[in-house]
């Protein structure tokens, strides 16, 4: 389902989250029933009309992309199969159904996403079969997914502190507001071991391509907020961009020190044989 701008406004300013849900299921429905008839399907993928998060794929496609993601973890924050991790927005299990393959059983894997579904098809699907993986709903309100009341900029993480060796999130912080990135941010701070590494995605800019995002073809944020950009005014948590160094700035306050910011290849064409990601990819590391 490629979204041109002129869709992309449809989508995010005039559609409801129970509309857009409906509309991806019924649009994937025929190749989803395909896949189950001819056996392309995969036991922890989910059908492509219930995935919410990113582009729908089919099993073999949406597993190559769990297992870049991984890749990502063990190449930046040396991920290992004895770590206790925490999966920031685990969605409909992309990320974690790779993990199964790499954690050991005496690691331990906790995950939570705001959209139920997703929380409930991970738990029936790869909970079922790895008792050390766990799946949290958390019923924030996020105005991309859900209807919720409670506030994402006042959640506090259901984990102990210093619990985890490794955090992570893929296009989770892409569709937050700012106050409840830095929020999370704090909270990343208080659930890791001390000197514990985290990566998580974005949408960055500085001043040298500040005006081209605005006006990027198909995909741009011509919603200006000083350091930050949005995509739609309607649905702040579309899409949100942000200036480099105001993340920097947060991540300060949060008691968090970035290692290192790897550019994607979303503000222009992919390069040949790059490993990188599409978003920006950043590593931070507990102060």
């Amino acid at each position: 389902m490629k979204k041109t701008n002129g869709l992309r406004n449809i989508w995010y300013n005039h559609l409801s989250s129970e509309q857009r849900y409906f509309i991806r299921k019924m649009y994937y429905l025929p190749i989803d029933l395909k896949d189950k008839l001819t056996g392309k399907s995969h036991k922890y993928v989910p059908p492509r009309g219930y995935i919410y998060t990113g582009s729908p794929a089919s099993g073999e496609k949406y597993y190559k992309q769990g297992q870049h993601q991984i890749r990502l973890m063990q190449n930046y924050i040396d991920l290992n199969s004895n770590d206790s991790v925490l999966d920031i927005g685990s969605g409909v299990g992309r990320s974690a159904m790779v993990l199964t393959e790499l954690l050991d059983k005496n690691s331990r894997y906790e995950g939570f996403d705001v959209v139920q579904k997703g929380v409930d098809w991970c738990n029936k699907k790869i909970k079922k079969d790895f008792p050390n993986f766990n799946f949290t709903y958390v019923p924030l309100f996020n105005d991309l997914y859900n209807k919720e009341k409670n506030d994402a900029s006042q959640f506090i993480f259901p984990y102990q502190a210093a619990s985890f060796d490794k955090t992570f999130s893929f296009s989770v912080f892409t569709h937050m507001k700012m106050n409840e990135i830095e929020h999370y941010f704090t909270e990343m701070n208080r659930v890791m071991k001390p000197n514990g590494l985290s990566l998580h995605t974005f949408f960055l800019y500085d001043e040298n391509d500040a005006e081209r995002i605005s006006k990027l073809e198909n995909f741009n944020f011509p919603v200006d907020r000083g350091n930050y950009k949005l995509m739609s005014d309607k649905v702040e948590s579309a899409n949100i961009a942000i200036h480099k160094e105001e993340l920097h700035k947060m991540a300060e306050r949060s008691g968090l020190e970035i290692v290192s910011i790897i550019d994607g290849f979303w503000k222009g064409p992919k390069k040949e044989n790059s490993q990188n990601d599409y978003q920006d990819t950043v590593v931070f590391k507990k102060k």
